[in-house]
C-alpha cells in the first residue's frame, strides 16, 4: 500500500470551530447606557434652553410659558443626585437609607403580589384551555375587570382587609389584581396555540389531558408565560405602590412619594430621588424575571440567536 492510499485510508479529524462569542447582551447593556445619556443630555438641554430665554419663547406671536423647566418644577440631575445623599428629616438618616428600606417593603409586598396573581392566572388559563364554556363564559369579565381603575378597587380592598383584621395583605392583593390579567391572556394563547399535527400525534397515542398538558401545551406555553411574567413583574410593582396610599402604611415608597409630593416645593429633588428608586425596583424585578427566563427557556434563547 502506498503512502497516499494509507493516509486516505486514515479518517481525518475534522477541525472544530469555536462558535463565534455572542455580544447580543453587551450591546443591549451599551444601547440602555447611550439611551439614559441621551436623556440625561435632554434633560440638562432643556433645561438649559430654558435659563437661556428666561423661560419664555415667543412663537408665532404668542409666547411659551417654559417655567415647567425652572429647578422649582425640574431640577438638575446633579440636585437629584445629591439629595440621596442629604437627610430625608431633620436630624434623620440619609434618604438612600431610607429609601433602600422603602424599596425592600415594597418589593416584598410586590413579590407576594406577583405570586398570588400568576398563581391565579396561570388557574384561569388551564381551565379555559380545557373547557370552552367556561372561556367563553368567563373570559370577558376577566378583560372588563382591566377596565376599571385600579385607584378605584384599592379603597375597597383596604376596606375588606381592615375589616379582617389584616390590612398589611391587602397590598399584595392589589398587586395580584394587576398581576394576573397578563399571565391568563399570555399562557391561554401559549396553552392554545399548540400546533395541530403535535396535538394530533399525542391524541393518537392515546395520551391523557394531562399528558398532554404537561408534555406538548406548557412546554410550548413557556415563552408566553414568560412574557407575561415580565410585564406582571412591573405591573406587580406598581400595584403595591397604589395600594400602599390608601392603606395608611408608613414603611413603602408609596407614603413616601406622597411625603415628598407634599412638600414638593420645599425639596423637589427628594420626590424625584423617589421616583428614581421606585423605578430601579421595576427594573430589577424585571431582570429578575428575565434572567429566569433565560435558564429556563434555553432552547428558544438560542434559536433566537
Amino acid at each position: 500500500m502506498t503512502n497516499s492510499s494509507r493516509d486516505a485510508a486514515i479518517p481525518t479529524l475534522a477541525r472544530v470551530e469555536s462558535p463565534p462569542p455572542d455580544y447580543s447582551s453587551l450591546r443591549a447593556a451599551l444601547m440602555s447606557v447611550l439611551i439614559v445619556v441621551l436623556l440625561a443630555l435632554a434633560w440638562e438641554g432643556a433645561k438649559a434652553f430654558g435659563e437661556a430665554n428666561g423661560y419664555v419663547v415667543s412663537v408665532g406671536g404668542s409666547s411659551l410659558d417654559l417655567r415647567i423647566l425652572n429647578d422649582t418644577q425640574l431640577p438638575h440631575l446633579t440636585d437629584i443626585l445629591a439629595a440621596f445623599t442629604e437627610p430625608a428629616q431633620r436630624n434623620g438618616p440619609p434618604l438612600y437609607q431610607t429609601l433602600i428600606e422603602a424599596s425592600a417593603f415594597t418589593l416584598w409586598a410586590a413579590i407576594r403580589g406577583f405570586f398570588l396573581g400568576g398563581f391565579i392566572g396561570f388557574a384561569l388559563a388551564i381551565l379555559f384551555a380545557h373547557s370552552s364554556l367556561l372561556q367563553r363564559g368567563l373570559l370577558p369579565y376577566v378583560v372588563a375587570s382591566q377596565t376599571v381603575p385600579i385607584l378605584a378597587i384599592a379603597p375597597m380592598i383596604v376596606i375588606w382587609m381592615g375589616r379582617a383584621g389584616n390590612v398589611e395583605l391587602s397590598v399584595p392583593i392589589i398587586a395580584a389584581y394587576l398581576t394576573f390579567f397578563p399571565v391568563t391572556i399570555y399562557t391561554l394563547r401559549g396553552l392554545t396555540s399548540v400546533p395541530s399535527t403535535a396535538l394530533e400525534l399525542m391524541q393518537s397515542y392515546a395520551a391523557s389531558r394531562r399528558e398532554i398538558l404537561f408534555k406538548l401545551r406548557l412546554p410550548n406555553a413557556l415563552p408566553h408565560i414568560f412574557t407575561a411574567l415580565k410585564l406582571s413583574a412591573t405591573a406587580s410593582v406598581v400595584g403595591a405602590i397604589i395600594g400602599e396610599l390608601p392603606s395608611g402604611i408608613q414603611n413603602g415608597l408609596g407614603i413616601a412619594i406622597l411625603n415628598f409630593a407634599r412638600y414638593y416645593n420645599q425639596s423637589p429633588p427628594r420626590l424625584w430621588a423617589t421616583i428614581a428608586a421606585s423605578g430601579l425596583v421595576g427594573i430589577l424585578f424585571f431582570a429578575v424575571v428575565a434572567l429566569v427566563e433565560r435558564l429556563v427557556v434555553r432552547w428558544r434563547v438560542e434559536d433566537s440567536e
